[in-house]
C-alpha cells in the first residue's frame, strides 16, 4: 500500500495571465489527479491560489514540480506537507474566497506549518466550493 501524504501549497496568478485560465487550469488538473490517486481542494481568491492535496508522495511532488514549471503560477510556497491517516476529500474540487476579509487567503499567506494548516481547515467551511 502507498503511504499517505499532504501538502498545503500557495502560488500567485502570473501577471501575464488573467483568471480566466482557471477552468483550464482545474480542468487538467482534476483529470491528472484523478489518474494519481490525489484528492483535494484548490482555492482562488482572483489573485492567489492555495491547493491542499493528498495522495502518494510522488504524485503530490509531481504536482508541485509542473506547478513549479507552469508559466501560468509564479512564487509557489509550500505551507505545510506531511503524512496523512485518512483522507479528508472524496475527489479534488475547487473553490473560491473572499478577496478581503477574515476568509482571505492573505492572512494565510502569513502562516505555515501546522499553523497554516488548520487556518486553511478553519476556513474551508466558508469557501465557495464546485465539484
Amino acid at each position: 500500500m502507498t503511504e499517505l501524504h499532504e501538502i498545503l501549497f500557495t502560488s500567485i496568478l502570473a501577471p501575464d495571465q488573467t483568471p480566466n485560465v482557471v477552468g483550464q487550469i482545474v480542468s487538467q488538473a482534476r483529470a491528472a489527479h484523478a489518474e494519481h490517486g490525489i484528492t483535494g481542494l484548490l482555492v482562488f481568491d482572483g489573485l492567489h491560489f492555495c491547493q491542499h492535496l493528498e495522495g502518494p508522495t510522488w504524485a503530490l511532488m509531481r504536482v508541485i514540480d509542473q506547478t513549479t514549471q507552469d508559466p501560468r503560477h509564479t512564487a509557489l510556497r509550500v505551507l505545510h506537507e506531511g503524512a496523512l491517516g485518512a483522507r479528508h476529500y472524496p475527489r479534488f474540487d475547487m473553490g473560491f474566497a473572499e478577496v478581503e476579509g477574515p476568509d482571505s487567503l492573505n492572512d494565510l499567506l502569513q502562516l505555515d506549518g501546522e499553523a497554516a494548516l488548520a487556518k486553511f481547515v478553519a476556513m474551508r467551511p466558508r469557501f465557495d466550493i464546485s465539484g
